[in-house]
């Protein structure tokens, strides 16, 4: 058995190295590809680190069994696919190496040297190092084309991010296959250019010496410090007990003194660090529920500083080149677990942000203004942080990617703008003659629409402005006079099954046991992007009445059935959206654009359906805007429901439904009044 993605089958994958990350590397790799029946193996000259990784990697599966996340089956399965072993001999045969060992180049040089005359010559290498770049790792490798470093975070079996870095060798194929694989896998990859401690780490470690600094100079506490740094960044934690639960002193501390040299000479090793690793000792940081005060005007001086320091930092990262501040920006989130600072930059002000980089700087010799920064402050204009990407691939097609993976690609009034505009520039483009819309990874479409937006309606009138809204840009979508293609990549919920359905046809990816739901009334709300008007029109009255008033999603088998989609796809869903767009702007496929009459035969009343706990007053709102919606012209159905929608925002039983949500979550039942 093997797993294949992209033209490269995997049936054997090896680790190297069975220290901290090793062993949750594996650990990944055996969740997502035991279920192929891939191997994994990890090899370790010490037989006590095997031993110890072993046992780590079987404790996690365990604890995964008990909180309901594997089942015993999953289990047996995972912890079977792994070998632990010091035998490099066992490495031989395997597809892809992913190196783990300590940071240091003369042993990762040792180590490849020794791994490529076992593998194939078309084997892929790659390192897990968090600072040194490729070039320096495999200067010794004779296939250079088939390497690059893959940057997994702490930790590594949950924290989703990698930065996928290629070297001046590696060739185009490795770095696209790496991201895509990894894509294929559910992590959120991102290509970063080779420079020392690439794109993120900078900005952990940096963000650190800031912090190190403000306690050397005796401005506060490292508790107090550490307090305000996770307040500031709405972190997990703040930066000196990162440092701990890391074990990241030793690391941090060359890399701060190869900073100097590498990136600027702001960067260096504070004495305090060097302290720390002489000792082996741990920061001095909040015990779990310690209260730590921090008057105010200390914590605004801290705040500030660190601020400063921050933006800084990233600023001179994204001047260098290295990254996009899209995927820059999402790294921050997903790797750091910290407010991410374009996001951040753009709310409080650039020019704002500018003056604290300035004061910042001004202190510190060395600390350089970024450009980036100095331009957009100037003008107080924000950042571009775009979360839908285009891709143009050949045959004149452009690929449209919802990318927010932290929320399974949930959708808010920016990222429907965002559709609008790529849509209605992609149908004025000459080069372009079809489009595909998808979501990234392969859990989900788009999960719905944020719900924290409906927390803020306070009126019908807001409610009916809210939804009209989201209405134009779907809108925008049908409107475009070009061939549209949904590649239904994972569930579609919500907002998401309604952008879905002003596509021209729509495909999904085969065997999903849930794809497609309209799960408002849940909420004690009703679809305001179209799903009480388009719906009717691609299943028919019944079925639609049915989903849209039970809440229950249906499968890609269903889907298929009932007309919602044109094929279900075994295999590469966007690749075949991508050729079935192509088809249908040379005519060699079928069009299939929405009539936008009004339905014929509309029934004076819908059949009854057991709509269980849910508020009996938002159903009554949602079957007159079914059936309203079906006797109108799409052109007037859709303002229609928007009223509708507004209607049911100045119902008692909304605002219980969308605190409950907020509060309890998805799961929770709400406690209508039925008012």
């Amino acid at each position: 058995m093997s797993f294949t993605h992209a033209g490269r089958t995997l049936s054997k994958v090896a680790v190297i190295g069975s220290g901290q990350i090793g062993p949750d590397i594996a650990l990944y790799f055996a969740k997502v590809l035991s279920p192929f029946g891939v191997r994994t193996v990890v090899v370790d000259v010490s037989e006590d680190a095997l031993a110890k990784g072993k046992a780590k990697l079987e404790k996690k599966v365990g604890k995964g069994v008990e909180s309901g996340a594997f089942t015993a089956e999953q289990q047996a399965q995972m912890v079977g696919s792994v070998t632990f072993t010091s035998d490099y001999g066992q490495v031989k045969g395997a597809d892809l190496v992913v190196e783990a060992a300590t940071e240091n180049k003369e042993l990762k040089g040792k180590i490849f040297a020794q791994v490529e005359d076992l593998v194939a010559p078309d084997a892929i290498l790659v390192s897990n190092s968090s600072h040194l770049e490729p070039e320096v790792i495999f200067a010794g490798t004779r296939r250079k084309d088939r390497t690059g470093v893959v940057h997994y975070f702490f930790p590594a079996e949950r924290n989703l991010m990698v930065e996928v870095v290629p070297g001046k060798d590696t060739s185009a194929a490795t770095r696209a296959w790496l991201l895509s694989f990894y894509e294929a896998i559910g992590k959120v990859p991102i290509p970063v250019k080779s420079r020392y401690g690439y794109a993120l780490d900078p900005v952990f470690e940096g963000l650190f010496f800031a912090c190190a600094l403000l306690a050397e100079a005796g401005v506060g506490t490292t508790k107090q410090i550490d307090v305000v740094c996770k307040q500031t960044f709405k972190m997990g934690v703040g930066s000196f007990t990162a440092m701990n639960l890391t074990g990241g002193n030793p690391i941090t501390a060359v890399g701060l003194d190869n900073y100097t040299t590498k990136i600027n000479m702001w960067y260096r090793t504070p004495q305090s660090l060097k302290d720390k690793v002489a000792k082996k000792e741990n920061w001095d940081t909040p015990a779990r529920g310690e209260q730590i005060d921090v008057p105010a005007a200390l914590a605004a001086q801290i705040r500030d500083d660190l601020l400063g320091a921050y933006f800084g930092i990233c600023g001179e990262i994204v001047d260098a080149g290295l990254v996009t501040v899209a995927d820059f920006n999402m790294g921050l989130e997903i790797a750091l677990d910290m407010k991410p600072a374009f996001t951040f930059m753009n709310e409080l002000g650039t020019r704002k942000a500018l003056e604290l980089v300035r004061a910042y700087a001004k202190k510190h010799p060395g600390f350089p203004v970024p450009k980036c920064i100095e331009a957009h402050g100037a003008e107080n204009k924000p950042f571009a942080v775009p979360v839908v990407l285009r891709e143009d691939v050949p045959g004149r097609i452009a690929v449209l990617t919802i990318r927010r993976p932290k929320v399974l690609n949930a959708l808010d009034q920016g990222v429907f703008e965002e559709l609008r505009t790529h849509f209605q520039q992609c149908d004025a483009d000459p080069k372009i003659d079809g489009i595909v819309l998808t979501g990234f990874g392969k859990k989900a479409f788009v999960s719905g629409a944020d719900v924290k937006f409906l927390a803020r309606i306070d009126s019908p009138a807001m409610g009916e402005k809210t939804s009209r809204a989201s209405q134009v840009c779907v809108d925008a979508i049908q409107a475009v006079k070009k061939p549209t293609v949904a590649a239904l990549n994972g569930l579609a919920f919500g907002g998401g099954i309604e952008t879905a359905m002003a596509c021209e046809t729509r495909i999904a990816t085969k065997g999903l046991r849930v794809l497609a739901g309209q799960p408002e009334a849940n909420l004690g709300i009703i679809p305001g992007a179209g799903g009480t008007v388009r719906l009717p029109r691609l299943v028919g009255i019944e079925r639609a009445n049915e989903m849209l008033r039970t809440c229950r999603p249906i499968s890609s088998e269903q889907a298929l059935a009932y007309g919602l989609i044109r094929e279900e796809v075994d295999g590469d869903v966007v690749a075949r959206a991508i050729a079935l767009c192509r088809d249908m702007a040379d005519g060699k496929a079928k069009r299939s654009r929405m009539d936008e009459g009004p339905l014929q035969n509309v029934p004076a009343s819908l059949p009854a359906v057991d709509i269980g706990h849910r508020s009996k007053k938002v159903d009554e709102i949602l079957q007159k805007a079914i059936l309203g919606a079906a006797k109108l012209p799409l052109k007037d159905a859709i303002p229609f429901e928007a009223k509708c929608f507004g209607e049911v925002c100045g119902t008692e039983d909304m605002r219980i439904g969308v605190d409950n949500f907020l509060q309890n979550g998805p799961k929770a039942k709400a406690a209508f009044v039925h008012r």
